[in-house]
């Protein structure tokens, strides 16, 4: 298994530079690979950010991403629950720290956006410090 980085997966999903593209395909369809939780952090700021994702988008390209025979993400339920949320209009980057943090008394913060969307997502408590 290889562990590959935001910018593969990135090129795999968008294919702007289409040289690059192909070399990410011709990995993801030959290799084991292996997404860490960061790259997928990184990955959902780029296609907002760089690409103008929406967030259904994103949701839509990752989870099939991540449905694809050889790729094994960090996490898996971590990534399902922060896309649920995400898909329900949780940031996502908010959504994987939330989700990361369950089993924890509380999670604190003082973004109260990320307070309020905790509780319609059915997460672990978010207050303030």
């Amino acid at each position: 298994m290889i562990a590959i980085d935001t910018n593969v997966v990135v090129r795999f999903l968008v294919d702007d530079d289409h040289e690059q593209f192909r070399r990410a395909q011709r990995v993801i369809a030959n290799a084991l690979v292996f997404i860490s939780s960061t790259v997928l952090l990184e990955c959902e700021w780029v296609l907002r950010s760089v690409y103008e994702y929406e967030p259904r988008d994103f949701v839509e390209a990752l989870r099939n991403f991540a449905g694809l025979e050889k790729v094994t993400l960090e996490d898996p339920e971590l990534a399902a629950t922060a896309l649920n949320w995400h898909e329900q209009g949780m940031d996502f980057a908010d959504a994987l720290h939330l989700a990361g943090s369950a089993g924890c008394e509380a999670f604190l913060t003082f973004d109260r956006r990320l307070a309020s969307a905790s509780g319609r997502v059915g997460a672990i408590p978010v207050r303030a410090p």
